[in-house]
């Protein structure tokens, strides 16, 4: 009779598209390491998203287990309502977890790997397999550096976060000192795999590349990006993702789904963007220098800042530099990194591993 294939229950945060696009880029490592391993992607990010980092088979479960935070953009946070929807996950949690469970035994799942909804852990300890977490932050900090009601629900994600089997750090990271085993790895994310030539070609891409910059704000956007300014900057072009940018002459959108900025990156002399592990991680790793500005009302921005102010060539704004200015900073040279040694950048690698050495020795 044959052997039913190693199956691999891999739950993504709810939140924004960066921990999908993170987690499915170490899940694309171990579809190359293992193919036959059975990945199971349990997450509300859109298929479209989780198709454009994994070119082979998956099972898609639409599924939350986290709130993360509720935003209206890329910045602007509804605390009260993030507070409402956590009340409302904890008076879930067991009614989630018996329907996670019977799932995972009735497809008969050896392990879970998540990014980081808390739940995670507690499915999994009643499932009896192990859960492995990778992430640069918990939310117990985000949440209790909010202070006031958050802090009791940052009690709660810690002591989840104290019954994880393993967790893969990844750089710019806070120390997660919730977490009793981590295994420190490099920087995880996508790689560009189309021509740059046929790149140029497609989307008429004529600009020297120090004059060419990618705009990318994650999967909520901004609401308020100063595309005016462009106008200042008519023999540069500019490369968005944002279907509701205007129609001007020297920006280039991006309306193919099969398409990710990592892909337009080593054609770009800057990538402009607000703090992002996963925007920043792919980044580094091509060696693109990165505009940012500072973001005072969430905690993982200070540590993704410093990281940033390490190992990749930067310019921090403050939010008028980056709102209200007419972008001189583009006219500026970047500060170099502070170490001159690169930062490791084999995370999917390391994590896809672990995953697969896991399973055979099973």
């Amino acid at each position: 009779m044959a052997m039913s294939p190693p199956i691999l229950y891999v739950a993504i945060t709810n939140h924004g598209f960066g921990h999908a696009t993170r987690t499915a880029s170490v899940a694309a490592a171990i579809q190359r390491l293992c193919p036959e391993i059975l990945l199971i992607l349990v997450t509300t990010a859109p298929r479209w998203l989780l198709n454009s980092y994994l070119q082979g088979n998956f099972i898609h479960r639409p599924r939350a287990f986290d709130v993360g935070v509720v935003q209206t953009d890329g910045l602007t946070m509804d605390r009260a309502a993030t507070l409402e929807q956590l009340r409302l996950l904890r008076d879930r949690q067991n009614s989630l977890i018996a329907q996670e469970v019977n799932f995972i035994r009735q497809n008969r799942v050896g392990l879970v790997l998540a990014d980081i909804p808390p739940l995670a852990v507690a499915i999994a300890k009643k499932a009896e397999i192990p859960c492995w977490m990778s992430s640069n932050f918990g939310w117990d900090l985000i949440y209790g550096s909010w202070g006031g009601e958050f802090v009791e629900i940052a009690h709660w994600i810690s002591d989840c976060f104290a019954q994880c089997d393993r967790l893969f750090r990844l750089p710019f990271h806070e120390p997660m000192s919730s977490f009793k085993s981590i295994i420190d790895v490099g920087l995880t994310g996508g790689s560009p795999r189309y021509n740059l030539d046929e790149l140029r070609a497609t989307w008429g891409l004529t600009a020297p590349k120090e004059q060419t910059i990618l705009l990318t704000f994650g999967g909520l956007g901004l609401q308020q990006v100063p595309y005016g300014n462009l106008k200042r900057f008519p023999d540069w072009q500019f490369i968005t993702f944002d279907g509701s940018a205007p129609d001007l002459p020297n920006l280039i959108k991006i309306s193919d789904r099969k398409y990710r900025p990592v892909d337009f990156m080593p054609l770009c002399g800057r990538l402009v963007s607000k703090p992002g592990y996963g925007t920043f991680a792919e980044a580094v790793r091509q060696r693109l220098p990165i505009v940012t500005m500072t973001r005072q009302d969430f905690a993982e921005a200070a540590f993704l800042l410093a990281g940033i102010s390490e190992y990749s060539q930067h310019q921090i704004l403050s939010s008028e530099e980056f709102f209200q200015s007419n972008w001189e900073f583009l006219h500026q040279s970047p500060q170099m990194s502070q170490k001159s040694q690169p930062i490791a950048a084999d995370g999917n690698e390391a994590i896809a591993q672990a995953v697969v050495s896991y399973f055979r020795a099973s």
